[in-house]
């Protein structure tokens, strides 16, 4: 079973980027190589009930059980210590990514309020683009009554894109709401 969007870049997007930067060879063309979710839960890293709620929300975003990661060094300032659980992070490739970003793009994005596009400058310099998502409310997995407090995740599309101008190409033509 093919998902619409790989067709879509299979079908749609390669020959469109051929033909916009003269690819010699198929294989030079970029492609979304994989989707990172990232959510930090240094708010309650003490409170492990709320830490394993916000942690599963991630898994019934992503379809796919997330990391937890560990602070690295202790921080005074923070009250961190090291080893303590501070947040957590999925990454998707092959189908969940491509379904993931379908879903991101056709059903959360828009759910956003007041929402005109997203950002076309969020680009590193080396062709990935990273979102903000400021509540995992705009996703239709999330029951209202069941959440806890309203968080938000970084939402990072990383592609083989040598240029920010090449994956914004990509990106856009995959479907992406970028602003005029």
């Amino acid at each position: 079973m093919e998902n619409r969007l790989k067709e879509r870049y299979t079908n749609v997007v390669v020959p469109a980027l051929v033909k916009q930067y003269g690819y010699s060879n198929i294989n030079e063309v970029p492609k979304l190589e994989k989707i990172v979710l990232n959510m930090g839960l240094g708010d309650v890293k003490d409170n492990s009930k709320s830490f394993n709620l916000a942690v599963e929300e991630l898994a019934t975003i992503a379809g796919q059980k997330p990391v937890v990661t560990m602070a690295k060094k202790s921080v005074a300032n923070f009250k961190v210590r090291q080893g303590q659980k501070i947040g957590a992070k999925v990454t998707l490739r092959g189908i969940r990514m491509y379904e993931f970003m379908d879903k991101f793009i056709n059903i959360a994005l828009p759910r956003v309020r007041d929402f005109r596009g997203i950002s076309a400058t969020a680009f590193d310099g080396k062709g990935n683009y990273s979102y903000g998502v400021k509540e995992q409310l705009i996703f239709p997995e999330i029951v209202y009554d069941k959440i806890e407090k309203i968080r938000g995740f970084d939402v990072c599309f990383v592609t083989t894109a040598k240029t920010d101008d090449e994956a914004r190409s990509l990106l856009k033509l995959m479907g992406m709401p970028f602003k005029a």
